[in-house]
């Protein structure tokens, strides 16, 4: 099993201490974070994209190539490309061109976005919102296929007659993941297409998620890719020592981002119950002791039958040396577990 971290950037006010974190001192941070990953071990660190003022990433690309030229084998990806208000085949020469300098660890994770300012921001209409990200990913797809590009063109993507696309990746093709957040009909694109599928579960019951990703697995059979079908977990989490500590250390961040997002979209504020009920063994939230986020993440592989697990532990601002801490303990004591157990 693959075991991977993820974060957006996250600046703004640490709630615990006061501290006020910057753009250029989280990306410095970040990149201090993604060198220790990649010494420890850990497969993969994703940088997803937003166009808000409490994130420092807008182009994970830019951040991915400074990341490609520091480390030596993790692999590199988006968590996620808004794909529906990007021109695919500049995300393809960019993530090709990171798979240069990284000596062939790049990857790309597609999906729609969880917020909508990259729309109107580069100039797309939401109620294309279906269309612009089945056709963009449609041409997405077919750039992987070969040097040469030749395409039709559809009412949001240009025409291409029979032009290079330039630079190549280090092994033919890169790998692109789709990501989605559970609907029946994202599960069967991504098996139609024999793209591995990156399902992100940040609340619910994970459990819940089987029969989803066992419908993904059905239309991947059915389109002729069951050798390609594989499933990533993507998750919200974060690992102490002492299990105790590693609530009280994320809940704040946590809660100062969720109740945000709640005010924006008509949510009541989390109460620390709440949280506390969501970090048990059937919770969506990956909270405690190495062992406990071992046990949790074997107990649910049975029934999900992921191939990768990727935490989110940077959300909000959260104290750097814990971080980096958090992230020795996830490279030290749970990858080891997971790769012993299969």
């Amino acid at each position: 099993m693959e075991v991977g971290l993820y974060t957006f950037g996250d600046v703004g006010r640490n709630p615990v201490t006061g501290e006020q974190v910057d753009a250029p001192t989280r990306l410095t941070r970040l990149l201090e974070e993604i060198r220790l990953a990649d010494e420890l071990g850990l497969d993969l660190f994703g940088l997803g994209e937003h166009h808000r003022p409490n994130y420092a990433i807008s182009s994970p690309a830019t951040v991915l190539a400074a990341a490609a030229a520091q480390t030596r084998q993790i692999k590199l990806s988006s968590a996620v490309t808004v794909l529906s208000s990007e021109d695919p085949v500049r995300v393809y020469q960019q993530f090709a061109t990171i798979d240069g300098i990284s000596g062939g660890r790049a990857e790309i994770m597609v999906g729609r976005g969880s917020f909508i300012e990259s729309f109107p921001l580069f100039g797309y209409d939401l109620r294309d919102y279906d269309d612009l990200f089945e056709e963009k990913l449609a041409m997405l797809m077919a750039l992987n296929e070969g040097e040469k590009l030749s395409w039709q063109g559809t009412k949001h993507t240009q025409a291409v007659e029979n032009l290079g696309i330039y630079p190549r990746p280090v092994h033919d093709k890169l790998p692109i993941w789709i990501a989605a957040g559970g609907t029946p009909q994202s599960m069967v694109r991504a098996g139609a297409y024999g793209a591995p599928l990156a399902l992100a579960i940040i609340g619910g019951q994970p459990r819940r998620f089987a029969p989803l990703a066992d419908l993904y697995r059905r239309a991947a059979d059915q389109a002729g890719h069951a050798d390609k079908a594989r499933v990533s977990l993507n998750v919200h989490g974060f690992v102490h020592e002492d299990s105790q500590k590693a609530a009280d250390i994320f809940f704040p961040a946590q809660k100062q981002v969720m109740d945000q997002i709640g005010r924006e979209r008509g949510w009541p504020p989390q109460s620390r119950a709440q949280f506390d009920a969501s970090i048990t063994p059937e919770g969506a939230n990956f909270v405690g002791s190495p062992a406990q986020i071992v046990d949790k993440i074997l107990g649910l592989k049975e029934d999900l039958g992921f191939d990768r697990v990727t935490l989110q532990m940077a959300i909000g601002v959260i104290d750097h040396a814990e971080m980096l801490k958090a992230i020795e303990t996830v490279g030290t004591k749970v990858l080891p577990e997971l790769r012993k157990a299969g």
